[in-house]
């Protein structure tokens, strides 16, 4: 499927404020990017880097007034997401290097206090991918999902005492429980076609049969429109925006994810 989708923010700054930017999509083995647009307003000096997990980043330093980011894209990926019940556990010393930092308990996701929690939610299943889709069941049948809940960042063992969360707390536990099963895992930002209220969302990936495959258990069944835009430990990782100095919240912010017809593009 083709889809377009355009993110607008405008910030008031009160001083010269640095920022470090998480908004463009990238390439890879679940969406192409066909054509994008990245408008800064006043335009200011913007580096661009790639962290160290592969995300693209901008940096810049923000002026004092109404500052405005507006971005455009026309992405197609796949009409289904990628299933595979029965995707064998990966044994560690046979994991790319690459994958071995999402086996580790990070700020968010403590996946060192969640052992026994994990072997009961997963017993009798096949280790793998059958283990992962058995927490992600777990955590829509438990964790209550409130998706204008609040923004306040919270960890893993958090959202399991207080029983429910936004998209990135479901996925934040999630991610904790199949590390404790040294299973890699990854929390994933982006865009979700046909998402109600819509907004940016969190989901998470794991590392099972050879690949990373989707999981996220705030949707009812797993369909097709999940685009990427940062993927990282957890939410420290894959930020839309950091920013230094006062806080600033964006005084006005809008998404939008449309389905296009091929012959638009």
């Amino acid at each position: 499927m083709w889809l377009r989708i355009s993110c607008d923010m405008t910030f008031d700054i009160t001083i010269p404020t640095p920022f470090i930017l998480m908004l463009r999509l990238r390439s890879g083995a679940q969406q192409w990017i066909a054509s994008e647009k990245y408008s800064i307003n006043p335009m200011v000096p913007v580096f661009e880097f790639t962290d160290s997990y592969g995300n693209l980043c901008q940096r810049l330093i923000a002026p004092v007034g109404p500052f405005a980011i507006q971005t455009s894209v026309t992405v197609m990926i796949a009409d289904q997401v990628d299933q595979q019940p029965g995707a064998p556990f990966v044994d560690i010393e046979n994991l790319p290097e690459a994958v071995l930092s999402y086996l580790l308990p990070s700020r968010y996701c403590e996946s060192d206090r969640f052992g026994d929690m994990a072997a009961e939610i997963t017993a009798g299943q096949s280790l793998g991918y059958d283990q992962v889709k058995a927490i992600e069941t777990w955590l829509r049948d438990t964790i209550r999902f409130e998706p204008s809940g609040s923004d306040e960042l919270v960890s893993a063992a958090e959202v399991n005492v207080r029983q429910w969360g936004v998209c990135r707390d479901l996925s934040h536990l999630g991610i904790a429980l199949c590390r404790s099963l040294s299973i890699p895992a990854r929390l994933v930002e982006g865009y979700l076609y046909g998402l109600e209220p819509m907004t940016f969302h969190a989901w998470f990936e794991a590392y099972v049969g050879g690949r990373w495959y989707t999981f996220d258990a705030t949707q009812a069944e797993l369909k097709g429109g999940y685009v990427a835009i940062g993927y990282g430990r957890d939410a420290a990782d894959v930020a839309i925006y950091n920013q230094f100095g006062p806080p600033v919240s964006p005084t006005y912010q809008s998404v939008s994810v449309e389905l296009i017809d091929e012959s638009d593009v």
